[in-house]
C-alpha cells in the first residue's frame, strides 16, 4: 500500500481516494458459471474454486459500493491459481488459437503445471503479453472488420483480470449501459429502449455511430480513467502490455500505440471503462443540466441511441457531443450518425408538412420503425435488419455447397441448429413476418442443393417440404413483449406512467 493512503475495513484490498468520481450507475450482477469437466473429482476440484473466487469477489463489490470515491491499490494478489484455472474452463474450447498456436485442449494437458508456472510469472512481473494474430472477419455492409486473437496464456490472464475489474466496474457503469456486462445483453438493451420510446415522450431519435471505436481508443486516456478507481501499479502495467503487446499479420508485428483489438477478452470492459468517462457520465451530467425535456439513452458498446422530446434538444445534443468526442480522440460517423423525426407523432406531423413515412433506424441488428396497431395507436415495430438477413442466407448456401454429399439426416440437423440459432435471437413481437420469409428461403436454398448435386434428384417442392417441416423449426415469436420483460426484470420501476429512470437510461436501476 501506498504511504499516507487510509487503509481499508476490507481484509483483501486498500483503497485511497480518487481525484473524480462518477455517479453510481446499475447494480452489481454475479458472473456466470463455468465449463463442466471430465471427472468428478476435478468438477469438484472446479466447483469449489469458483466458490472461493466468488467470496473473495464478493468482498470487493462490497467495498466497491461503499466506497464510491476510493482506488483499489491492492487487487493483484486477487489473481490466484484457483481464478486462472476457473478463468481457463471459461473460454471457449473451440476458439481458434493465437500467434502461439497453442489451443484450448493443448493447454489442458498438464494443467495444473502450466497454471503454477504462469501464476509465477504473473507475480515475478516476468510474464510478457505475446502479440494478438490479426484475422479479419466480413461485416454486413462487405468491408472487413480486423479482430485480434490473443495467445491462450494471455487470454487465460484477461479473463481473470475482467472478473477482477468486473467486480469493481459493476457498482459505478451507469444504467443506460448494456455491452459486454455481466447479465446484461442484447436483448436487455433492446427492451429498454423499446419501452423508453412507447411509454415517455419521445418524437425524435440520435442514431449515434462512433467511427472506428476500437481502433482509435487513446492508450494515454485509457489508462487515466482505469486510474481513477484502480490504484493497484500491477494491474496498471498489465493493462499496459495488452495495449502495446502489437498484431502479427503475415508474421509481421504491427505495434499499437492506440486501439484495444477487437475479439481480445479485455477489449469489452476497457471499452466500457472508456466510454462511461467520456460519454457516460457526460451525457447523464447534460440531460440533468441542459435538457428541457424526456432524455433516454441506450448505450450498447460503442452503439449509441438518444431519444428526446424536444427538437431542439436533440440539436444542442448532437453538437455537444461531437465536441465531447474530439476532446478524448474520438469522432462520429458522418454518415452513420442521424437524427430523425421518430415516435407516436412523427406520422402525423410529417404529414402535416407534406413529407413521406417516419425514417427508421437500425440498432443490434433490428430495423426500427414507427407503425401502428390494430386499434390505430402508436406501436413500435422490429424488423430483422434486410442486409443482415441476406448476409445470414449467403453465409448458409456458401455452407451448404460444402454439406452437398452429406446425408439429409446430416443437412437437416445442421440446419436445425443454424434457423434455431436465428430464431433465438430475432424472432421477436412484430417480426414474425420476417422469420417466415428467413424460413422459406432456407428451405428453398435446401431445395436447390440437393438438386443442384446430382441431376437425378426428384426433390420437389411437396418433398421438400415435408423435410422442413420434420427437420426446420417453425417461425414462431419466442420472445416477450418488450415491456413484460422488463417490468419483470426490474419489477421496482413498475407500475408508472412514465416510468422516471426512462427519462435517464431507459433501464436499469440508477
Amino acid at each position: 500500500m501506498m504511504h499516507g493512503q487510509e487503509k481499508s475495513d476490507s481484509p483483501i484490498v486498500a483503497m485511497k481516494l480518487a481525484n473524480k468520481s462518477g455517479k453510481p450507475g446499475a447494480e452489481s450482477v454475479e458472473r456466470r458459471g463455468g465449463a463442466k469437466g471430465n471427472t468428478d473429482w476435478s468438477r469438484t476440484r472446479r466447483t469449489q474454486s469458483r466458490i472461493n473466487v466468488s467470496q473473495r469477489l464478493d468482498r470487493v463489490r462490497q467495498a466497491a459500493r461503499q466506497r464510491k470515491k476510493e482506488r483499489f491499490t491492492a487487487l493483484f494478489h486477487l489473481i490466484d491459481i484457483d481464478l486462472l484455472e476457473t478463468s481457463f474452463f471459461w473460454l471457449k474450447k473451440k476458439a481458434a488459437a493465437g500467434v502461439d498456436g497453442v489451443t484450448w485442449h493443448d493447454y489442458e494437458q498438464d494443467l495444473e503445471r502450466k497454471l503454477k508456472d504462469l501464476h509465477g510469472r504473473l507475480h515475478r512481473q516476468a510474464y510478457r503479453a505475446l502479440p494478438s494474430r490479426r484475422r479479419y472477419i466480413p461485416k454486413p455492409d462487405g468491408k472487413l472488420r480486423p479482430l485480434g486473437i490473443a495467445a491462450l496464456e494471455d487470454k487465460i490472464v484477461q479473463r481473470a483480470l475482467v472478473e477482477v475489474l468486473n467486480a469493481v466496474y459493476e457498482t459505478d457503469f451507469l444504467g443506460f449501459s448494456y455491452g459486454f456486462r455481466p447479465k446484461r445483453g442484447q436483448h436487455d438493451a433492446l427492451d429498454a429502449l423499446a419501452v423508453g420510446i412507447a411509454r415517455t415522450s419521445v418524437n425524435w431519435i440520435l442514431d449515434a455511430d462512433i467511427s472506428r471505436f476500437f481502433d482509435t481508443v487513446s492508450h494515454e486516456w485509457l489508462i487515466k480513467f482505469v486510474e481513477h478507481r484502480i490504484g493497484d501499479q500491477r494491474v496498471i502495467r498489465l493493462i499496459r502490455k495488452w495495449l502495446k503487446a502489437g498484431a502479427m499479420e503475415d508474421g509481421v508485428i504491427e505495434p499499437t500505440v492506440e486501439g484495444t483489438p477487437q475479439g481480445a477478452v479485455a477489449s469489452p470492459l476497457l471499452a466500457n471503462i472508456y466510454l462511461h468517462y467520456v460519454f457516460d457520465l457526460w451525457a447523464n451530467q447534460w440531460r440533468k443540466r441542459h435538457a428541457e425535456g424526456n432524455v433516454v439513452i441506450v448505450r450498447y458498446a460503442d452503439d449509441i441511441v438518444i431519444g428526446f422530446d424536444k427538437a431542439h434538444d436533440a440539436k444542442r445534443f448532437k453538437r455537444a457531443m461531437q465536441a465531447r468526442l474530439e476532446e478524448f480522440g474520438l469522432s462520429v460517423h458522418p454518415e452513420k450518425t442521424r437524427l430523425i423525426e421518430f415516435g407516436r407523432f412523427a406520422a402525423e406531423n410529417r404529414a402535416k408538412r407534406g413529407l413521406g413515412k417516419p425514417e427508421t433506424f437500425n440498432f443490434l441488428g433490428f430495423t426500427h420503425i414507427s407503425g401502428r396497431a390494430r386499434d390505430g395507436k402508436f406501436m413500435l415495430r422490429r424488423k430483422t435488419r434486410c442486409d443482415r438477413l441476406r448476409a445470414t442466407l449467403r453465409a448458409i448456401k456458401d455452407e451448404l455447397r460444402h454439406r452437398w454429399h452429406h446425408s439429409i439426416p446430416e443437412q437437416g440437423k445442421w440446419l436445425r441448429q443454424v434457423v434455431q440459432g436465428y430464431f433465438n435471437y430475432h424472432s421477436v413481437p412484430t417480426n414474425n413476418e420476417s422469420m417466415q420469409v428467413f424460413r422459406f428461403r432456407v428451405t428453398d436454398l435446401w431445395r436447390r442443393a440437393l438438386r443442384r448435386r446430382s441431376q437425378k434428384d426428384d426433390t420437389t417442392w411437396a418433398k421438400i417440404n415435408r423435410l422442413a417441416e420434420h427437420w426446420l423449426p417453425p417461425a414462431r415469436v419466442l420472445h416477450p413483449w418488450p415491456a413484460k420483460r422488463f417490468a419483470a426484470k426490474y419489477p421496482r420501476q413498475e407500475p408508472g406512467a412514465r416510468i422516471a429512470h426512462a427519462g435517464i437510461c431507459a433501464g436499469g436501476a440508477q
